[in-house]
């Protein structure tokens, strides 16, 4: 993993990822990002398959809470210097609907549990939905344990572990350019220029040379769900994800911290992916806004592409073995990208819809191009400003002389003329 991620890093750092986007138009992502979210549906009936009441509990909660109580404000004690202990109004029930939605769907689960409702037998249905099924991880996990490379032995590489895990990086990267047009969409960002898509693959390139090197198991990529907890929960500010990376990078120390979120049981998570998934998939197809729907050209576009996406993978899965080409890597490699409904509809998306004849204004391309945003206006949704490109660079100056030769930084993409 750890040498497979030094070319996803490499493709980040010398702009290689960043050279794709001119290729990349509404269609493409809305192929793209709906397909995260609708390829995702058997991990979500999967978790929510042990006890459907319990999933649907969830659902429903998390519904009330994101949807319908959004607006309702919770009076909190509150302390000042000025007017001593007094209540303010906070939106807690806005900002929290996830964690309100687990905690409560997790404590009908211990009662249902205490109460010997649930079957303790794990051939019957039910079991996963009981709270005690894991609880020797809790007993087992030490208070604090820190990481540090090489603690599991001296690495072991071969040519079709590389290989495979090329294929897999190659996919990551797919998938996080769908996320970060999600994530920018759904945010009220404007459309992610070349530089932070570069700097961002770069970034989990390195992060993924250091879990290898590490040996955590996994690489760092993103992930689909968090874009549709931002959905949810309507918070998209950097500065509550950098806390939240802190407190990770500590509660990942307290591997009791860890084994107690282990004890979540598995129609809790099922019930959170439906409405999580779901809204990945929705604001996909948000993007079909700057397009022309009265297009037959592009609803076929978009249409075949989706369709192929969750075709082709479920196909590869179930015969693999009539995939050979006559090297076992070049297998992999082909099976693991095949196999990833994102890669599949997006290549299908961006191939026709750069060979199909079509005005730029018919493909949306005129207005995606826009570096601004329009406000909604709308209490349910963000509150969008009109915004430029300017929050997409680095917390420091980077106006330096070779700034136009480095593709991570965000000087690459404000004067064109320089960069080419």
């Amino acid at each position: 993993m750890a040498i497979a991620a030094l070319v996803e890093f490499l493709l980040g750092l010398t702009g290689a990822v960043g050279v794709l986007t001119r290729f990349i138009g509404p269609l493409t992502v809305t192929a793209s990002i709906s397909l995260l979210g609708l390829s995702l549906f058997e991990v979500a009936a999967n978790n929510a398959s042990p006890h459907w009441g319990v999933a649907f509990f969830t659902v429903s909660s998390l519904i009330i809470f994101s949807q319908y109580l959004q607006n309702v404000t919770v009076p909190l004690p509150f302390y000042s210097k000025r007017k001593g202990w007094h209540t303010v109004q906070s939106n807690f029930v806005k900002l929290y609907p996830v964690l309100m939605t687990i905690a409560i769907a997790w404590l009908l689960c211990w009662i249902l549990t205490s109460a010997e409702v649930l079957p303790d037998d794990p051939n019957e249905p039910g079991y996963r939905a009981r709270t005690d099924i894991r609880v020797n991880v809790v007993y087992s996990s030490p208070w604090f344990r820190l990481p540090y490379p090489g603690q599991w032995g001296m690495p072991v590489i071969s040519v079709a572990g590389v290989v495979g895990m090329i294929a897999g990086v190659l996919s990551s990267i797919v998938e996080s350019n769908g996320d970060y047009y999600a994530c920018a969409r759904i945010s009220g960002a404007p459309p992610v220029p070349k530089h932070a898509i570069n700097r961002g693959i770069a970034i989990e390139g390195f992060g993924s040379v250091l879990a290898g090197l590490i040996g955590s198991g996994a690489g760092v990529t993103s992930y689909s769900e968090n874009i549709g907890a931002i959905a949810i929960t309507r918070v998209a500010s950097r500065r509550v994800l950098q806390m939240a990376g802190a407190f990770l990078i500590v509660a990942g120390m307290l591997s009791k911290f860890g084994a107690i979120l282990v004890l979540i049981p598995d129609p809790v998570i099922g019930g959170m992916f439906c409405v999580l998934f779901g809204m990945v998939a929705s604001v996909g197809f948000s993007n079909l806004q700057h397009v022309d729907l009265n297009s037959p050209r592009n609803l076929f576009v978009v249409g075949f592409s989706v369709f192929m996406g969750l075709m082709v993978p479920v196909w590869v899965s179930d015969n693999e073995n009539l995939i050979d080409t006559g090297v076992t890597e070049l297998n992999q490699i082909v099976i693991v990208l095949l196999e990833t409904s994102i890669f599949v509809g997006g290549v299908c998306a961006a191939f026709f819809d750069n060979t199909l004849p079509g005005t730029l204004e018919e493909r949306g391309m005129n207005k995606w191009q826009k570096k601004t945003t329009d406000k909604l206006g709308s209490e349910s949704s963000f509150e969008r400003k009109s915004q430029s490109a300017d929050v997409y660079e680095l917390p420091f100056s980077t106006n330096w002389r070779f700034s136009k030769y480095i593709p991570i930084l965000p000087e690459c993409d404000k004067n064109q003329s320089e960069c080419c």
